[in-house]
């Protein structure tokens, strides 16, 4: 899966990919949104490959986001997360 930080918070695509990595979820890439996707409220759990279930596990991990189903033959992963203004991490412990 993708992680896209839409927020215009600096940080949470890293933050947010390792909330998933925790849960067990393989995340190949996180980065900035396009420009052309803008600044959002809220965060979208779009399954590319698969059902709903796909999306239900990424949001109990994220403990937010609206899924919706937008199968994308062309994209390489099962999910893209974008992430919205109402993503608020909880304070990770990092070891060295």
């Amino acid at each position: 899966m993708e992680v896209l930080n839409a927020s215009g918070k600096p940080g949470l695509a890293k933050t947010a990919t390792r909330l998933l990595r925790r849960a067990g979820i393989d995340v190949l890439t996180f980065r900035n949104a396009p420009d052309s996707v803008g600044a959002l409220d809220s965060t979208r759990i779009l399954v590319r490959r698969g059902g709903s279930p796909v999306g239900e596990r990424i949001r109990k991990a994220l403990g937010t986001g609206r899924v919706a189903v937008e199968p994308d033959a062309r994209r390489l992963l099962d999910a893209s997360v974008l992430l919205g203004a109402d993503f608020a991490p909880p304070r990770l412990e990092f070891h060295p």
